[in-house]
Parts: C-alpha cells; structure tokens; sequence
C-alpha cells in the first residue's frame, strides 16, 4: 500500500538564521523529512511541543533586543 501524501499548498520563501537552519538541516537528519514538512509538523503542533511560558520569555527577549513588529503586520490578504 502506498503511503499518503500530505498536501502543502502553500508557497513561500523563508529567510532562516544559519543556526536556524542548521536546526531544521539536523531535524532532517534524524526524521527525514524535507524542510517544508518539517516545519508544517513543528508549526501545526506547536502547542503540543513547546513550552508556551517559555516561548513567550523568548519573544520578549528577542523584541528587547531587535524590537518587536508592529501589531497585525500578517494580516490576510482577500
């Protein structure tokens, strides 16, 4: 029996830090999936994986140092 594909219908280009990438290059390694997949499985669970007071130091860590966007700068396009 064939295995399923998972669809990924959107497209984009993601600029990554190389400790980023060197990150999503070992995730590849060790699961074997490319870094479309790999970063749909990590973003889709990732409240399941993630330690969400941590994630929230982080960011506040990361905008004290660069600043931080300003608010609704993804919004959707329709």
């Amino acid at each position: 029996m064939t295995p399923k594909r998972y669809p990924l219908p959107k497209r984009f280009n993601a600029a990554l830090s190389e400790k980023a990438y060197e990150q999503l290059r070992a995730l590849n390694e060790q699961y074997h999936y490319g870094n479309n997949y790999l970063l749909t499985i990590i973003l889709e669970n990732f409240e399941s994986i993630a330690d969400l007071n941590a994630v929230e130091q982080i960011f506040s860590k990361f905008a004290d140092e660069y600043g931080a966007p300003a608010a609704g700068g993804m919004k959707r396009k329709t």
